[in-house]
């Protein structure tokens, strides 16, 4: 079995040409070197895996070349690497500055590397202070470190500092696509980018994933694979989710975060997701904001074509929907609860079938029963006058009546009319309480079709005899709070011709009518033959005065209606 050496280090810059995304930093670097303007002390920071320690080795062995090497050269003894995480002591210190004194026997210049150079003690930066400042004219420094806050001020200001960026996507895409094609493997644009994005700016950590996944896979490297591999969400699952919500299809958007769920994902990565898909669609939606879209070209193409459908205003609101979902998911105690109402919520956006009052509504289940279930049509029986003959022989009925019946499920048969040999049963008897409990369920499963409900116009004297009719109504069937509520306003028929207004001293009263609006709803729409009635409730805490509570003011308000009770109070000396 051969020896296997990781794309990490076997694909390590040897010079500053093969270093990826650091351009300034290395044109900044050749031209100091050049010109002679290289300073003492240099500190190479930024994240991990971006190039530091690369630079730093490439830059000691580039500053003893003279152009004439043969590539057999050497410099190994003049370039020294300290790892500060495990020699961060003064005596450590203070055997790096006697080395310091010592000149090259080979090249012009000795370099100390200090990698994690943040590691050091105190007392050990204090004890190198000086050397760094102020070292022999043979010596130079580079410093490495990933936390340049924890440096003290009195090194940084020593040393020429050199901030190392992350690797963008697109050039870690081009160099992984570069050592896929040397090491012979068909790898997809998609599945390289996927491993750029999983790499977070870190070449190293790519190149580790970019051999994982080739393990994984072999040769034929694929966006699924990858997936699979990296446990990450596909476009697909994003793509598939937002056609869900533009359609408004909220049990199918449901099901599929459950399977995702199945999956194993998380239900926070999956919002989080959901609100930077958004967000790319959102850049598709101009020209110059597309190379904003880290994505490989097919996956752009689907993007451009999905920004198409959704309007600017929904991706805002989608946005911000997810976003606050994305912050209240780890204070929620059902989390996945909170997701849930977050989809629904995005689904409901774009959703004009009903009037929506606030930012959160969500279209009702009743919409999709709406739509999910045809309205089944009632067919009235043919009357027979005698109904045993009517079994024994066929008779013929309209075979476009018979059409319409026979696929009915459930079937609802009327026996108004119908001459019936049955004798009556009692209405408390068993059998009968039977029968109007079956009625009662097959009248449930109709469906009513609410397109052709009747929407009739109707004025005010209209509206005051069916509202007083219900009130009375309600007071025969002992509901007297109810019906005392809806007698403190007179109802009032706005403008528009459907909503009804109505005015109430406190709170209190208001949702005691919207609790039990119904029944009031239903009686309203049947007798006025119109569909579209609504209800607009208003408080007024000023009409609280009008009603007496204390004995004096029962009193005044009794006094109104009899004025003799101030002459009999008079008279006999009655307190109040």
């Amino acid at each position: 079995m051969e020896h296997f050496v990781v794309s990490a280090r076997k694909y390590r810059p040897q010079t500053f040409k093969d270093v990826v995304g650091q351009t300034a930093i290395t044109n900044t670097l050749l031209n100091a070197i050049e010109n002679n303007h290289l300073a003492q002390a240099l500190l190479f920071t930024g994240p991990r895996g971006v190039g530091k320690t690369s630079c730093a080795r490439i830059l000691a062995k580039m500053i003893n070349s003279d152009g004439n090497e043969t590539g057999e050269e050497d410099y190994a003894f003049n370039i020294f690497e300290l790892d500060a995480a495990s020699n961060n002591s003064v005596d450590d210190i203070r055997n790096l500055t006697d080395q310091v004194r010592i000149p090259p026997q080979v090249g012009k210049y000795k370099v100390y590397i200090i990698d994690e150079v943040h590691m050091l003690s105190q007392a050990a930066f204090n004890a190198f202070l000086k050397t760094l400042e102020e070292p022999p004219k043979h010596c130079i420094f580079i410093l490495a470190t990933t936390e340049k806050h924890k440096i003290i001020p009195t090194i940084l200001s020593r040393c020429q500092i050199f901030d190392f960026k992350r690797i963008t996507v697109k050039d870690a895409k081009n160099y992984l696509k570069y050592i896929a094609e040397e090491q012979g493997i068909n790898a997809e644009d998609d599945a390289l980018h996927i491993i750029a994005q999983k790499a977070d700016g870190a070449m190293r950590d790519a190149l580790s994933i970019f051999d994982r996944v080739v393990s994984f896979s072999g040769k034929d490297l694929t966006r699924q694979s990858v997936t699979e591999n990296l446990n990450v969400l596909d476009y697909e699952t994003y793509f598939e989710s937002t056609d869900y919500i533009l359609e408004n299809k909220i049990p199918e958007l449901l099901i599929q975060f459950n399977k995702t769920l199945a999956k194993g994902f998380d239900g926070h990565h999956y919002i989080a997701g959901l609100a930077s898909h958004f967000r790319d669609l959102l850049v598709c939606k101009n020209p110059t904001t597309i190379e904003l879209l880290e994505v490989g070209d097919d996956t752009k193409n689907k993007y451009l074509e999905q920004s198409k459908k959704a309007e600017q205003d929904f991706l805002i609101k989608g946005i911000n929907l997810a976003n606050d979902c994305d912050l209240k998911y780890k204070s929620s105690k059902n989390q996945r609860l909170l997701v849930e109402l977050t989809l629904m919520q995005l689904a409901s956006i774009t959703f004009d079938g009903e009037k929506k009052n606030s930012s959160r509504f969500i279209i009702p289940p009743s919409y999709f029963k709406k739509i999910g279930i045809k309205p089944i049509k009632v067919v009235k029986p043919v009357h027979v006058e005698n109904t045993s003959v009517s079994q024994q022989n066929n008779t013929k009925v309209n075979p476009e009546l018979q059409k319409q019946a026979e696929p009915t499920k459930p079937k609802i048969v009327l026996e108004n009319g119908i001459a019936s040999s049955k004798k009556r049963t009692s209405g408390l008897s068993l059998k009968s309480i039977r029968a109007k409990k079956e009625h009662q369920i097959k009248q449930l499963d109709v469906v009513v079709d609410e397109e052709n409900l009747p929407r009739e116009p109707f004025n005010q004297d209209e509206l005051t005899e069916v509202w007083n009719a219900f009130v009375h109504q309600i007071e025969k069937e002992g509901k007297f709070n109810l019906a005392s509520i809806l007698s403190i306003d007179k109802p009032t028929l706005a403008e528009d011709g459907f909503s009804i207004k109505l005015t109430f001293p406190n709170a209190t009263n208001k949702v005691e009518v919207e609790r039990q609006s119904f029944d009031l709803m239903s009686y309203l729409r049947k007798n006025l033959k119109n569909y579209d009635i609504a209800l607009d409730i208003t408080v007024n805490e000023e009409l609280d005065t009008k009603y007496a509570y204390t004995p004096i003011e029962k009193y005044e308000k009794l006094k109104e209606k009899n004025p003799n009770l101030e002459l009999l109070r008079t008279t006999f000396d009655l307190d109040v």
